[in-house]
């Protein structure tokens, strides 16, 4: 009996959405895993996928097709980073329950171009628009860790001690930003403010440019160790799927 065209249709959304940045290359049986189809249906899907350029084959490995990314271009050059932000942020807050911010770097400062605010009554206020150092909290240091240049230009002026968990040692300041840069993510407890908490992780474009830091902020009352650690996946993976909707790439 021939399968329903709607049903071969979530078959293959399925397999395609089992790919990330992090996980670009598959086998057939990462695939089978991921998306729980049997075997024999897998086999011909893959196979019809790559035939048709949606997958690309190397051994037993396969991984998204060049002919998805000509396709994805038209859409793509018709997105702005701010138009895709909304449902990223939405998700990310609903999934960590906690308030979902996007920064971007503005000269020595970092502005909030996007928030959508936990549900939660106890929470740090963020607004849109919000000016804020570089040097302190888990956006800076994304920012800092992926934007060329801009940790020197930060550090050739004194750094403000805003708490007493600021760093304000440029070699401590570096060694944190480098730390970032090789662990792919942000974790800060209050370097800005007494008692809050953030994760960050970076979006890049096509170009493998940095577009800006993505994460949450909350309490550290609510987020205290034990919560930072659990809520890193979802932060990253978050960041993951908005560099994919651009059809970025990281460095």
């Amino acid at each position: 009996m021939q399968e329903a065209p709607l049903l071969v249709l979530e078959k293959i959304t399925a397999i395609l959405d089992a790919f990330s940045l992090r996980n670009d290359a598959l086998t057939a049986a990462d695939i089978r895993r991921a998306t729980g189809i049997p075997n024999s249906t897998a086999h011909r899907l893959l196979g019809n996928l790559v035939a048709n350029g949606f997958l690309d084959r190397d051994g037993d490995l396969y991984s998204i097709g060049s002919r998805m990314a000509y396709w994805a271009g038209p859409a793509v050059r018709r997105l702005d980073i701010v138009d895709l932000l909304a449902p990223a942020l939405t998700a990310l807050r609903d999934e960590t329950e906690e308030t979902a911010v996007f920064f971007r770097a503005e000269g020595l400062s970092r502005v909030c171009i996007g928030v959508v605010e936990t549900r939660h009554g106890l929470r740090r206020e963020m607004r849109l628009g919000r000016i804020m150092p570089l040097h302190v909290g888990s956006s800076a240091r994304v920012l800092l860790a992926w934007t060329p240049g801009l940790l020197d230009e930060v550090l050739a002026h004194p750094l403000e001690s805003l708490t007493s968990e600021t760093i304000i040692d440029p070699d401590a300041l570096r060694r944190v930003v480098d730390e970032t840069r090789a662990q792919g993510v942000a974790i800060t407890t209050g370097e800005r403010v007494e008692g809050a908490s953030g994760i960050a992780a970076p979006v890049f474009d096509r170009n493998a440019t940095l577009v800006g830091a993505l994460g949450i902020m909350g309490p550290t009352l609510r987020l205290d160790a034990g919560r930072l650690a659990e809520l890193v996946d979802p932060v990253v993976l978050a960041a993951d799927r908005l560099t994919q909707s651009m059809a970025g790439r990281a460095p």
